[in-house]
């Protein structure tokens, strides 16, 4: 990529921010070889559309069907690694007094990376949840059956990511609002800006009066608004901004 102008206004402003907020989409973790949703379709799963599983309808008719298929995109995300963008963002919520990460994205490589405040508005891959109770459940006995059962109420465990037809987590979402609108700072971070609710969290930002910045290989419906539209992969941008707000070297 050409060569990366930091603002002088935008260095000063995040140096003195108080609040920063960060919501970031499939482009980070692509950086680390996750395929996109629909791009994880190949081989045995070619045969089929993400929507034909991603629904609470289809694993109640397929449910192994359904569980193989995460269980298989588990495996995909587990030989990931976080990039420079997942340590550059560790690195900002070292830097700023208060620093909340929200993410669209289900496979859990900001934890790995070592974020603290992680707010996962789609679920995680790696937790499983009783379908009729919707507890998250760590531990059960391992029957043989696909999917495993229940060690409370014995309905079958599914994967606790938001599937297609089913509201976000109402206290996750709830949290992700207020942090937006309470910032100084917004960051929106490879992430198309067309999946709502996430898709409004930016846009909450500018009404709110936080600096909006994007950062995104291609523009977005977002581009025209933010206060800088920064283009590129997040681990190049994200490295290069914080060496020109703090200069080089890890955190304080």
């Amino acid at each position: 990529m050409t060569a990366l102008t930091i603002s002088p206004d935008l260095a000063t402003t995040l140096r003195n921010a108080r609040r920063v907020a960060a919501l970031t989409g499939a482009g980070i973790s692509a950086e680390s070889g996750v395929p996109t949703f629909r791009d994880a379709q190949t081989g045995l799963w070619a045969q089929y559309r993400p929507e034909e599983l991603a629904t609470p309808e289809a694993f109640q008719r397929h449910p192994q069907l359904v569980w193989d298929w995460y269980a298989w995109r588990r495996n995909l995300v587990a030989k990931a690694e976080p990039n420079a963008g997942h340590r550059a963002l560790v690195e900002l919520e070292q830097r700023v007094p208060a620093f909340t990460l929200i993410t669209q994205n289900v496979d859990g490589l900001h934890r790995r990376a070592g974020s603290r405040r992680v707010l996962e508005l789609h679920g995680n891959l790696f937790r499983t949840r009783c379908f009729a109770e919707g507890i998250v459940v760590d531990n059960w006995a391992n029957t043989g059956g696909v999917p495993p059962r229940c060690p409370h109420c014995g309905a079958w465990l599914r994967p606790d990511v938001v599937w297609f037809g089913e509201m976000l987590p109402e206290a996750v979402l709830r949290e992700a609002e207020e942090a937006t609108v309470r910032c100084d700072v917004f960051f929106s971070i490879g992430t198309s800006t067309l999946v709502y609710p996430a898709a409004e969290l930016p846009f909450a930002a500018l009404r709110g009066g936080a600096t909006v910045v994007e950062i995104n290989p291609q523009p977005t419906p977002l581009s025209q608004q933010a206060h800088y539209s920064l283009r590129g992969a997040a681990g190049e941008v994200l490295p290069t901004l914080l060496a020109a707000v703090w200069g080089r070297g890890g955190a304080d």
